[in-house]
């Protein structure tokens, strides 16, 4: 049997650091408590990926109010839990029950009205919420859902040169590993990182896919590691994946206190963006008829 020996490194440009951005805490639903970290002057950047909402907290008075029910049209919700228990429903008939490692996936589409509330009344919460977009083609597709037990999210970990790395592959694929959800347009690719000190790990990406890393645990090097200072990314700060030519994916190193972190990708769609609150289209009169169909209770 012949043995395949695998290279020091996968890649051999990889990309660095544009530029470093620090969340901006807000509150949002009945005055939950979050850093919205993607914010909306980023979605051209990033796209196809229009916001990314952090949150995490023991305080129970900044989350008991939850999201109570609310409307979206237009794009795709990933919500990812690393604490407590939210609970899901909604107007096509969707219920769900979010605990710690599991994800919530739901495409809006054509319009839908739901509630996330917590099954909580203390202890920590925390998790992620990302939006995605959707093509102009499939805006206006059927509502969908789907729970994803954290039994159901693959989980890689790393062997040889990356000894110490592991990911859990929410999205896309890593290493051969094939995540729990995969999306033809937009081929997003999800990870949750756990790295131990020192720790290295390596995604290709395609040149033309915006990328970003968010640490919400320790601090790690994008490229080798180094001194303090540029590739270092620290915790509660996203790192935007410059789109250099011949770069072919990214090389993470955890500092000296490891680090965990989510790694974010996807192909843009380059298609005009429009957005006004839970409404995600491509012209301003896809908007007005967004809220006059909600107004007339059509998404219900």
């Amino acid at each position: 049997m012949s043995t395949i020996t695998r290279p020091t490194h996968l890649l051999s440009r990889p990309r660095g650091v544009e530029r470093l951005v620090q969340g901006q805490a807000t509150s949002d639903g009945a005055g939950v408590k979050l850093t919205r970290v993607l914010t909306q002057n980023l979605q051209r950047r990033l796209d196809p990926f229009l916001m990314l909402d952090a949150f995490g907290t023991d305080d129970a008075a900044d989350y008991i109010g939850g999201f109570p029910d609310h409307p979206h049209r237009g794009f795709e919700t990933v919500t990812y839990m690393l604490a407590g228990r939210m609970r899901h429903k909604d107007s096509a008939g969707h219920e769900g029950l979010l605990t710690p490692g599991a994800v919530q996936w739901m495409t809006a589409g054509r319009g839908v009205i739901h509630s996330e509330m917590p099954e909580q009344e203390q202890g920590r919460m925390e998790g992620f919420q990302l939006w995605l977009n959707l093509p102009a083609k499939d805006k206006m597709r059927d509502p969908w859902y789907r729970d994803i037990r954290p039994e159901e999210i693959p989980v890689w970990r790393g062997k040889g040169a990356e000894q110490g790395a592991l990911a859990h592959v929410i999205a896309g694929a890593t290493h051969g590993v094939a995540g729990a959800m995969q999306r033809e347009h937009t081929e997003p690719l999800y990870l949750d990182l756990h790295l131990d000190p020192g720790a290295v790990f390596e995604q290709p990406l395609p040149a033309e896919h915006n990328a970003f890393v968010y640490v919400y645990r320790g601090a790690l090097h994008v490229g080798e590691a180094g001194e303090a200072g540029e590739g270092e990314v620290r915790r509660g700060r996203m790192a935007i994946l410059a789109n250099e030519a011949g770069a072919d994916g990214v090389r993470l190193v955890a500092g000296a206190e490891g680090a965990r972190a989510i790694l974010v990708a996807g192909r843009p769609l380059n298609e005009p963006i429009a957005q006004y609150g839970p409404f995600v289209m491509n012209t301003h009169q896809e908007i007005f008829q967004a809220v006059e169909d909600f107004r007339a209770g059509r998404l219900a």
